[in-house]
Formats: structure tokens, C-alpha cells, sequence
């Protein structure tokens, strides 16, 4: 069965779209009284963000547009120190969407809240015609997580001299595999979507002093430490040869002149310690799912005499300025 006009008409195509896949995957005591929205309870400092997610191809390796939708929402709020607590989901489908489509899909963002721990508990849903090609699926989806009272929130203003740069495993995988599903050519490598709760939260757990906190996605690890470097006023000093890349994107990159510097993801984040917190932040991360290709990557250095850059030191020996992205990177790829 495809999708039709029908269904967003607010009658009883669209009654029967909501129960039979809708509240079929997100059940939960909140969700399931079908109010315009939901009464929860609060905190007394909550972190709230908001996305939209349009991917093509919308199941691509190791993943879909559904598990990408939550998986980017909570890590945004794992980011600003908050525990992911709410989420809602809104889907504007277009005429001609595959039903069996949309059911794994929603399923597969459903199974993805439950590993994050975050309850789906109000959506939205419409229908718009086609305007001609594959018939797609776009998710916006808004979250609510509780920031402790006594956590103090780490930012990228807030790097200080000395700091280590972790980096919680390897680059470029969701963006390879969304370029390879793309264009057609066969890979092994598959998109690291992930909700990153567990690393995160023994983070917190342990008092590790966290001073910035990003998850890597478009613009790539370059674009990030690059805000780093300019809200903190510092340097950083990165080790290429620490960098970590499997051999699938690294042959990827070769063959099509990527660098992974640029690529994005959706399951990596990268942090700045205390120096002294380093070691054992490093072996929290590793312990936990999705972190064990974690790695030390670089240094800070806050020092009036050197110029805010973020510098690589080559494996030859060398030092190359990674800047800013320039121009478009891949689109589309959450």
C-alpha cells in the first residue's frame, strides 16, 4: 500500500495511518492518550533543541532517516550536559511513500528512543503531493533532556590551556556510506548513527572535568575544533597519525579525493579535558558502547605569542592549517 493524499486529510485514512504504524511503535502511557500535546514532568533546568532530518537515500548501510532523527536529537542535548528525558516526532510524507517504507522506519526510530532511554511522546503527520522522482519522507523532531543542578555546562568558549582533545572513534563512516549507497559503488562500510547516552552519562557520572563537548556531524571534525579554537581564543595541536580512520574510508577517500578532516557523522563526538582527567576519560569512553576506537587526538594551547588556528601535524613532519569547510560538503546526509 502506498501513501495518498487521503491520509493527510484528517479523516479516516489518517486515523487508520496513526494507529496502524504510528502509535503501533511509539505505544507508551503518554503518547498513547492522542492529545495535541503532552503534559510530562519537568526539571528545574531543562535543555530543549529541535531538528529536521531529509536524507537521501532514507535506509542507507547501517541505518535510516528514523534511527538518524533521534540519534541526532539526543546527542544534540547530550552535547549541553542534559540527560534526554522527551522527544517528539513530526513527518511530512509525500504522496507514493511505500507503506511497508515508513513502518521500518518508524520502527527503527522507535527501537533507537528505547536504546536512548527517551520517550516519543507527541507527533504530527502530514501529506504532500509529489512533485515528481522517488516519493520521500521528512522528520522534524524536538527533545527535551534535564540538566542536574549542580553540572556545570561545558561549551566551546570554555577550553582551557592544556586541555586534551578526545575524539570517541572513527571518522567519515556515515558520510562514506551515504555517498557510496548514493553513487552506487559497493562498500563494506556502513553509517555510525548512534546514540551516545552511555559515554556521556559516565562522563557526568564520574565528575570527568569536561570543558567542551560536540558531536561531530556535517562540516566534520575540522569545523568543529575550529569553533573551539575561536570561542576559546587558543590553539590546538592535533596528531595526524592518532587520527582514527578505518581502512574502508580511508580507500574510500583516495579513490574519490575526500578528507576526512571534512566528513561527517553521526555517532562521534569530541571533548575537551583537563589534562589531568584525560586518562581516565579516555577509558570511560572506551568502555562504552559505540567508543572503542576512542583516541587522544591533540592538545590546547593558550598562548598570547600563537595565532588561533587548528594545526595538524603531518605524519611526514610537517604542520598543515586545517581552516574552515569551504563551500558544500555532501547534502543530504541528515
Amino acid at each position: 500500500m502506498k501513501i495518498t493524499m487521503a491520509h493527510g486529510s484528517g479523516g479516516e485514512s489518517t486515523s487508520s495511518l496513526i494507529h496502524n504504524i504510528f502509535s503501533k511503535h511509539f505505544n507508551n502511557e503518554i503518547l498513547s492518550k492522542l492529545e495535541d500535546s503532552a503534559v510530562v514532568e519537568g526539571n528545574s533546568r531543562i535543555a530543549v533543541t529541535t531538528d529536521s532530518f531529509v536524507v537521501t537515500p532514507i535506509i542507507f548501510p547501517g541505518g535510516d532517516i528514523g534511527r538518524l532523527s533521534v540519534c541526532g536529537t539526543v546527542n544534540d542535548l547530550l552535547m549541553s550536559s542534559a540527560r534526554p528525558k522527551y522527544l517528539t516526532c513530526g513527518c511530512i510524507l509525500e504522496e507514493g511513500l511505500d507503506m511497508d517504507v515508513l513502518d521500518s522506519v518508524i520502527s527503527s526510530m522507535a527501537q533507537t528512543a528505547y536504546e536512548a532511554g527517551i520517550k516519543i511522546i507527541t507527533g504530527d503527520t502530514k501529506v504532500i503531493e509529489n512533485k515528481g522522482g522517488e516519493p520521500g519522507l521528512i522528520i522534524n523532531t524536538s527533545g527535551v533532556g534535564f540538566v542536574d543542578d549542580d553540572h556545570e555546562i561545558p561549551g566551546p568558549f570554555n577550553l582551557q590551556d592544556e586541555d586534551v582533545i578526545i575524539l570517541s572513534g572513527n571518522l567519515g563512516d556515515h558520510h562514506a556510506a551515504i555517498l557510496g549507497k548514493r553513487m552506487g559503488i559497493e562498500t563494506s562500510i556502513v553509517s555510525d548513527a548512534a546514540p551516545l547516552c552511555e559515554m556521556v552519562t559516565k562522563l557526568f557520572d564520574a565528575k570527568i572535568r569536561v570543558h567542551a563537548m560536540r558531536d561531530v556531524t556535517r562540516g566534520g571534525l575540522g569545523t568543529v575544533l575550529n569553533e573551539f579554537s575561536s570561542s576559546s581564543n587558543c590553539t590546538i595541536e592535533l596528531e595526524e597519525d592518532a587520527l582514527p580512520v578505518s581502512e574502508s574510508v580511508k580507500d574510500f577517500c583516495g579513490m574519490l579525493g575526500l578528507d576526512p578532516m571534512y566528513m561527517g557523522n553521526e555517532g562521534k563526538m569530541v571533548i575537551s579535558v583537563h589534562k589531568d582527567d584525560a586518562s581516565k576519560a579516555l577509558s570511560l569512553i572506551k568502555s562504552s558502547k559505540y567508543g572503542e576506537n576512542a583516541c587522544i587526538i591533540g592538545k590546547v594551547y593558550k598562548n598570547a605569542d600563537l595565532e588561533n588556528n587548528v594545526i595538524l601535524n603531518t605524519e611526514i613532519g610537517g604542520k598543515r592549517i586545517i581552516g574552515l569547510m569551504y563551500g558544500e560538503g555532501l547534502p543530504r546526509i541528515c
